[in-house]
């Protein structure tokens, strides 16, 4: 019986080691961002960024794939440089931040790439939730700051149509096409800390 009890010990022990490899991080929002293209009078790119982001995320470096992200930005941190287009961007033609005033994301599944990982989660954008792949470089190794945290940086990319989020406010040109394309091109700057261990 004290050999039985033993073996399940132990074969608790080693079924709870390699979660144990996982290690939880804060999205530093002073060092991330979300930035985003979309093209303007079909003749050119109108880039802007959201500047305030929070969230989580969990990563075992010797099991990338099972990386979990739990991320929300304010919607009213939008900034493309000019604060009349942001104003317009907050309003109900657009993200409506009175009624919708954040993005989410949350990741489902990931597998390895040759530059990272592929992450797919559900990105909800004006109240809609669709399932989107975010394709990541890194996460990079830990280094340490000079407060003694743990820090890891990764860029995720992904492209999405807003009308699929249902963004879909446009003005006609009278030489055809539209004022704001479809296409969006998304580029996420994170970068993630943990305190040091205790020793």
């Amino acid at each position: 019986m004290t050999k039985l009890k033993t073996l399940s010990a132990m074969a608790l022990l080693l079924a709870a080691a390699p979660a144990a490899l996982a290690q939880s991080y804060t999205i530093d929002g002073a060092h991330s961002k979300a930035q985003f293209s979309v093209r303007h009078m079909m003749v050119s790119n109108v880039r802007g960024e959201f500047t305030r982001m929070k969230g989580t995320v969990v990563y075992d470096e010797k099991n990338p794939a099972a990386i979990k992200i739990d991320a929300t930005i304010d919607v009213a941190s939008i900034n493309t440089g000019e604060p009349k287009r942001d104003e317009h961007l907050k309003s109900p033609d657009f993200f409506d931040v009175a009624k919708y005033p954040t993005i989410t994301f949350r990741s489902k599944s990931a597998r390895k790439t040759a530059n990272g990982l592929a992450v797919t989660g559900d990105l909800t954008i004006h109240g809609v939730t669709k399932e989107v792949v975010l394709q990541v470089e890194g996460p990079s190794p830990e280094v340490r700051d000079p407060w003694g945290n743990l820090r890891r940086g990764a860029t995720a990319t992904t492209k999405i149509n807003r009308k699929d989020f249902g963004l879909t406010w446009n003005a006609a040109l009278e030489t055809g096409g539209v004022v704001v394309g479809e296409e969006v091109s998304i580029t996420i700057d994170v970068e993630a800390m943990r305190p040091a261990d205790k020793k």
